[in-house]
Order: structure tokens, then sequence, then C-alpha cells
């Protein structure tokens, strides 16, 4: 008989398409499972078979405002975006509250044996104390457990003695922020206050909590200083969607010619969406490419013509490989995707920790020179477009780094944890 594992999860569909990986493998080995997370998605979850619990939608709804939009799209200007980022910040608590209520909801009518969650979901470890079960918590890439070998992912390197560890404070600091609305929490359901920043995240009572990075040790080797309890496990994938028939237009835009190139940058908003569609196609063909462009939930505008064809989605893990190379974002999911599948990547961070991952992909040899969406223009997309495609060393390291992460398995490994953690409670 297996046991009941709460999984809670926040974000775009990138802090989501993970967990719902994790949640597959688990029902097949038998467990009982729930996902909690925005009502927004509850007809995907469904899709796949996994019982869903509802959270509001109110704090992923924010990233569609004019604020929201104005704090992501690194084009808007600094006094602009940090402007807006203060007024999102104003909401920030109560809409914490909301999604910590949420969470204990979902616990409550689940019942739990275990809890395994993303570190926005403030409330999955101080309900792990509450009902006496424990807690894993989930970071998509490492930016919680101290290491000297490299800083906090979204921080910068420094040539600065000790910075690499003191930037992992500088992140717990933003989780600091939370203290007062996990404290009034805390006392509703009867447990003492919490008196540090880093308990946050991991109460005195939990610690030392076990911490999964659902990476592989291809693209980021598992740091030598850190304790036993954080573990690097390799990337949790949904299954390949094997009955997938993409729209007859665009298997016919496919077959009429070589491989295009994916631009998409998932949830990611514009202020502009047509103004950097059109810069996105000119880019394209002044690199004398074709292009396949998503839409996605940023709203990307862009129009279909014979060199151009344009989307809404489609699944990255079909799409991906019939590609002569990605430009994305750079989110955790989809640049995990683009490894995955051997495609060349062109990384544009709007922001967080997307900087992180295009650095990450020119220093693996599998990324053409990061672009900036700040910095964006056509003539250094194409150009970087250019290099990706044409560069045979980049294509070749792709290719290689492509064909070692289809050989792990980890959603399998990060089971194996979770179940050596239900046996020793």
């Amino acid at each position: 008989m297996g046991s009941k594992i709460l999984i809670a999860t926040y974000g775009s569909r990138g802090d989501v398409e993970p967990f719902l990986a994790l949640a597959l493998g688990l029902k097949a080995r038998g467990h009982q499972v729930a996902l909690a997370t925005s009502t927004r998605i509850a007809d995907w979850i469904g899709e796949w078979g996994i019982d869903f619990l509802p959270m509001s939608d109110a704090a992923l709804a924010q990233i569609e405002t004019e604020d929201g939009r104005t704090m992501l799209d690194g084009a808007s200007g600094f006094l602009r975006r940090m402007m807006a980022a203060r007024r999102m910040t104003a909401k920030a608590k109560p809409l914490a509250t909301q999604m910590i209520e949420d969470a204990w909801a979902a616990a409550q009518g689940f019942a739990p044996d275990l809890i395994v969650f993303h570190p926005k979901i403030l409330a999955g470890p101080h309900i792990a104390e509450k009902l006496g079960i424990p807690a894993i918590l989930v970071f998509l890439q490492p930016m919680f457990v101290p290491t000297s070998a490299f800083p906090a992912s979204g921080l910068p390197e420094l040539p600065l003695p000790g910075w690499n560890r003191l930037s992992y404070k500088l992140v717990s600091l933003s989780f600091a922020l939370y203290r007062k609305p996990v404290n009034s929490f805390r006392e509703r359901i009867g447990l003492p206050p919490i008196s540090s920043r880093d308990e946050v995240l991991e109460p005195r009572a939990l610690a030392p909590l076990h911490v999964i990075h659902p990476v592989s040790e291809h693209v980021i080797p598992r740091p030598g200083d850190w304790p036993s309890h954080a573990l690097i496990c390799g990337n949790w994938r949904l299954p390949a969607p094997r009955d997938f028939l993409p729209d007859p237009a665009l298997a016919a835009f496919l077959k009429a010619g070589p491989p295009p190139v994916y631009a998409g940058f998932g949830s990611m908003p514009a202020r502009e969406p047509e103004k950097l569609g059109t810069m996105i196609m000119q880019a394209i063909r002044a690199a004398g490419q074709r292009g396949v462009i998503a839409s996605g939930w940023g709203g990307m505008e862009a129009g279909n013509a014979d060199d151009i064809h344009v989307i809404e989605s489609a699944p990255h893990d079909w799409l991906f490989p019939r590609m002569a190379a990605v430009i994305h974002h750079g989110g955790a999911g989809t640049t995990a995707a683009g490894f995955h599948a051997g495609a060349p990547s062109v990384i544009c961070p709007f922001g967080v920790d997307q900087p992180y991952w295009a650095q990450l992909s020119v220093r693996l040899g599998v990324g053409a020179k990061p672009v900036p969406r700040k910095a964006m223009t056509v003539e250094r997309l194409a150009a970087s477009i250019t290099q990706a495609v044409e560069d045979p060393e980049i294509r070749k390291r792709a290719r290689e780094l492509g064909e070692r992460l289809r050989a792990e398995d980890g959603v399998g490994d990060a089971i194996e944890i979770i179940e050596g953690r239900l046996e020793a409670k």
C-alpha cells in the first residue's frame, strides 16, 4: 500500500511541469498523490490523471497586470521597472497569506504522509511540522544550500572573498520578508513563532530539511561542500507525447524546408508584444533561417509567412528535437527542455535566474552568446542565431549533452529519495 503524498507548487508552467512529472512517477509506483497549484491549470493537471487541489490564481495573475509586464520586461527601463516592483511588493504579503491558507486547506483535506513543496509554497514546512510528517523542499536551481563552488543562481559571480557563500544569505533575506505572515499562520495552528529568517523555509523542528534539485550533474556538478541532505537527481520530465499530432499547418511548414529555429518566451510578458514579435521575425530572417514562433502565455505577437509559422504552444519534447536552434527566455524548464533535446540554445534572459541559465549554456558549450531582453536588437539576436546554427562545436556539444540527459531517470532517482524519507519517519 502506497503513501499519501502532497505535492505543492506555484508559478508558470515551468514551475509546475517538473512536479507533475514527479506526481506521475509516484502514482505509477503505487502512491496516492495530489498536486496543489493555481486553478488556471487545473484542466491540464486533470488530463494527466492526477488529483488536483486548488490554490488561488491571484498571485499568478499579477504577472499579467501592467506592473507585472513592466517589471519582467527587461526593455521597460530601470526606473519604470523599479517603481512597478515597489507596487508589486506592496501586494506580496496579502497574496502570500492567501497562498498559505490555500496550502493549509489542501493539506487538511488530503491528510498527507509527506509533503514535497516548491519554495513559493511558504506554508509547506510549517504544515509538515504541525502534522508531524516529513517535508522535502525542491529548488529548480541551486540558490538555497550554500556552497563555495558558485554563487546562488540569479546573482553575479564576483571576485570577492567569501562572496559565493554570502550570496545564499542574500537569497534567504528575500524569504525573510514573509516571516510575519508565516508566524501569523503558525500562531493560528498552534505552533511557536520562528525567530530567524532561515526558518521561513526550514523551521528548526525540521532541520536539516532534505533539498532536491531536479537538475542533471552533467549540467551542474554537485558541489563537494554540500551536506548530505542536499541532492541533485536529474531533470523531472513528463513522458514523451506518444500520441501528439501537430496541427496540419505546422506539420506542413516543417516539411517544406530545412529545420527552422524556435522562438518563444513562455510566460514572460512584453509591454509591446507586437514590437517584440517583429524584432524576432526580423532577426530570424537576417540570420537566413526559417522560424517557428510560439506566442505563449506572454502573448508575443507575430504573423505567419512563407518563412515564419506562429503557434500558441507545442510540447517541447516533440518540437525542440526538430529545430535547428531554440531561442527562449532561459526559464529552468525551457532550458532543460532545450538541453534535453540536444538543440543549440540562444537564451534571451528577462531577469530572475534566467541570466544564470544563459551563462551556463555558454560554459557548457551548447549555447550561443546570450542576448538579454533589455539589450536586444535585431543585429545582436541575428548574430547569436547564426552562431547557434552554424558553429559545429556548439551543435556537437548540444547533441552530446542531450544524449547524456536522455539516459538519466531523474524522477526515478527522486522517488527513491522520497521513499527513503517515508521509511525513516
